[in-house]
């Protein structure tokens, strides 16, 4: 199936940093995009500057989530953008190891399922795993706290979910690299565009491109 005229699009954590560089791609490529953001007043800013939607998403309440899909009735670009980082150690008594898990695999497979019913019905979507060269085991599973097991465990998800979509759904995980965000810091060598570029690229593949794999600079890296 041919991509949508004006396909729709979900970025979560589109208010800031990455997955507002990725909005920004997107509306300029003419989609109609919604952020999600958990804080109202950030949102409503973010897409007042972008000329977009936004919607309540807090990975964290499930119901938020729903209701924003819900509401839209299904989007046609997914992109699992938001993401949780501590430091602190796995073995802790606060670990963060439980809202790791469900801001960056359990709320991310949520939102694919709670979209499926509108792909059937499309035969056409796009899936874009935000993930990390620190969940990729050829790179060590590095980070801080549970960030690298989570995003690992967002790996496998991505590399096992083709089986299971509906035809013409395409799923792919994608390293933006070390990017200048609140979560990146000001060292980083890459700007917020930079670091969407892959994404962008992932959201709008054609029919003939690569499903359940993981890319860097639009090439495959290891698991």
């Amino acid at each position: 199936m041919p991509s949508p005229d004006r396909p729709t699009a979900l970025v979560t954590g589109g208010n800031r940093g990455i997955g507002f560089a990725i909005a920004e791609g997107l509306v300029k490529l003419g989609h109609d995009v919604t952020i999600g953001a958990r804080d109202a007043d950030a949102g409503q800013r973010a897409a007042e500057e972008l000329g977009c939607r936004w919607a309540h998403v807090d990975l964290t309440e499930p119901e938020s989530y729903f209701e924003a899909v819900t509401k839209a009735g299904g989007f046609d670009v997914l992109v699992n953008n938001a993401g949780f980082l501590r430091d602190v150690s796995l073995l802790a008594a606060d670990s963060d190891f439980a809202e790791a898990m469900e801001v960056m695999v359990a709320a991310p497979l949520d939102l694919i399922r709670l979209n499926i019913p509108y792909w059937r019905g499309t035969g056409w979507g796009r899936i874009v795993n935000l993930s990390s060269g620190w969940g990729s085991f050829a790179e060590g599973l590095g980070g801080p706290g549970a960030y690298g097991v989570a995003k690992a465990a967002l790996n496998a998800l991505t590399h096992a979910l083709p089986r299971d979509l509906p035809g013409g759904v395409k799923v792919n995980a994608m390293c933006p690299g070390w990017v200048r965000t609140r979560m990146g810091g000001p060292e980083a060598n890459l700007s917020p565009e930079e670091g969407a570029d892959t994404a962008l690229w992932l959201a709008t593949l054609p029919e003939d491109g690569p499903t359940g794999g993981f890319f860097r600079r639009r090439k495959p890296i290891p698991w």
